[in-house]
């Protein structure tokens, strides 16, 4: 009844491209012994993960369940060989994942605050639009600057750091730059941006980092949603408005759930008090 990990890359590689060619293709294998080896999972398990048809591959409900296992599984694998690479190291360090511009100033006085405390390691930084969540729980990064509820923090623990409102950020001449607040219902059929962490089903003008959102905006291409911090860096030939209806975004400093580093632990205490967010638990 056991899976190997290699099993369950597979099986992950298939429900994500629900095409067993590009599956395939993006293991480095040839389709035939995949699907044969797809095929011997559900005899081993009893239940059938994947309806196939001559046109289209979908997952079963049981599928859902082992494609959201799967990753948990292989993400543990990954993190507890990479902590254990880490453990090795002569000089012991936290890397801290963050998007480009996205720590609303505050990365400064946390970091230093961090350095101020007895026992504090070297912090390196990685900057990801789309991984950050991703790379801590598979161990590639200890720490990460997420926003909720943007972001998905399953399997992660988080404090929050700083909580601000959403402005929508308008091309100068656009209709709703003559009004002083916006709603969400009037942005509907308005072209905005896709970030590369969107959930599925998510549409949009894919971007990658915040300077090139605004120089799309500033040329008229689309508007964005953003959190009210970006009103200090917009660009001539843009404006910002107050949604009224959008809802806070909170800037997270977020941690793998099984985390039991004194190093994390350390950092989120200090990242809680610089921001002066209030306390309510962190890693052990």
């Amino acid at each position: 009844m056991e899976l190997e990990t290699r099993e369950l890359r597979y099986f992950v590689a298939v429900a994500e491209e629900l095409h067993f060619g590009r599956a395939a293709h993006r293991l480095g294998i040839a389709q035939p012994p995949l699907s044969r080896a797809i095929r011997l999972i559900e005899r081993r398990i009893g239940v059938t993960l994947l309806e196939r048809t001559s046109r289209e591959v979908s997952l079963t409900p049981a599928g859902e369940v082992l494609l959201t296992e799967a990753r948990a599984a292989l993400n543990t694998v990954a993190a507890a060989v990479r902590h254990t690479q880490r453990a090795a190291e002569a000089t012991p360090r936290l890397v801290l994942a963050l998007k480009p511009g996205g720590d609303s100033d505050l990365l400064r006085p946390l970091l230093k605050g961090y350095a101020a405390t007895a026992g504090a390691v070297r912090v390196d930084l990685v900057s990801s639009t789309g991984e950050r969540a991703a790379m801590v729980r598979d161990g590639r990064a200890d720490l990460a600057l997420l926003h909720r509820p943007q972001n998905d923090l399953s399997g992660l623990d988080s404090e929050d750091l700083h909580t601000e409102e959403q402005v929508v950020v308008l091309p100068q001449g656009h209709p709703l730059a003559t009004r002083t607040t916006v709603a969400m219902a009037d942005l509907r059929g308005e072209p905005q941006p896709r970030w590369p962490e969107a959930r599925p089903g998510v549409t949009g003008h894919p971007v990658t980092d915040t300077d090139q959102l605004l120089q799309l905006i500033q040329l008229g291409r689309m508007v964005a949603v953003l959190p009210g911090s970006v009103r200090d860096r917009l660009p001539p030939g843009t404006v910002s408005r107050p949604i009224e209806d959008a809802g806070p975004v909170t800037l997270v400093i977020a941690w793998r759930r099984a985390s039991t580093s004194r190093q994390v632990a350390g950092f989120v205490r200090a990242a809680t008090s610089a921001t002066h967010a209030p306390h309510q638990g962190c890693a052990s």
